[in-house]
């Protein structure tokens, strides 16, 4: 994506509209000053638009995708950066305006949804970036290996926005926090729940559904198995949680 620099060396007299405008101005504002010497002024072709458009939008979704259960963990940033390098093909001075415009949207009075409804009006019939942009959300919302309900609001809003269906939204999802869900289903725990939670409810299960517990009851040999079988899959499951969240 090496066009950035020539769009901010060329487009004076540029202005993005509405939100996405707020923080672009906040962003490139000085370095369109910079080129006021310039003798002819040129506007974006609808390329380069919908190139900015892209980049403005996207980070500027993802740090209010980020905000959204009051904390920001460095495995959502190190995975926003790798958006960058990896999917993107960004290149230094790029990367360094990505950083600012999320940074500034970070600060912003607009929400997520003023964002996401000025990236679908862009991409309206382009739906492989509305889709690209729902699955980049889901990536950086499970990094830190809990998808919090403030964020499935998020991303479920953006979703509707872009007028994707509900079982394309189901298969994205599926993608990322199907197995997560799961585990904590079976400890009868949710994402958001602390890890001493957590263990608590680990240590009470194991007490229940320990075979030898269940021997010593005298129940059928039926119940025995079934009990082996579920000891294992709260095992499985504690196991599990434990590597995502780094519980010791």
């Amino acid at each position: 994506m090496g066009w950035m620099g020539k769009v901010i060396g060329g487009a004076i007299g540029f202005a993005l509209a509405g939100p996405l405008g707020a923080v672009a101005g906040a962003v490139f504002g000085h370095a369109f000053d910079r080129e006021e010497s310039l003798e002819e002024e040129r506007h974006l072709t609808s390329g380069e638009t919908a190139q900015l458009t892209f980049f403005v939008a996207a980070f500027s979704m993802l740090a209010k995708l980020v905000r959204a259960d009051g904390r920001i963990e460095k495995e959502e940033i190190d995975t926003i950066e790798r958006f960058m390098a990896e999917d993107l093909n960004l290149d230094p001075e790029s990367r360094r305006y990505a950083r600012n415009i999320f940074q500034t949207a970070l600060k912003s009075q607009e929400s997520f949804e003023d964002f996401a409804f000025q990236f679908y009006n862009q991409f309206r019939y382009q739906p492989q970036f509305l889709e690209l942009m729902i699955d980049i959300l889901f990536r950086v919302a499970v990094s830190d290996a809990a998808l919090s309900e403030n964020e499935e609001r998020i991303i479920r809003s953006a979703a509707d926005i872009f007028h994707i269906s509900e079982e394309r939204y189901q298969t994205f999802r599926s993608k990322y926090v199907s197995d997560v869900e799961k585990y904590y289903a079976v400890l009868n725990s949710k994402i958001t729940d602390s890890d001493e939670h957590i263990k608590q409810q680990y240590r009470k299960l194991v007490q229940d559904y320990h075979p030898d517990k269940i021997v010593s009851k005298g129940l059928p040999e039926e119940f025995v198995k079934f009990a082996h079988q579920k000891f294992r899959e709260i095992q499985e499951a504690y196991d599990a949680i434990k590597r995502q969240r780094g519980m010791k």
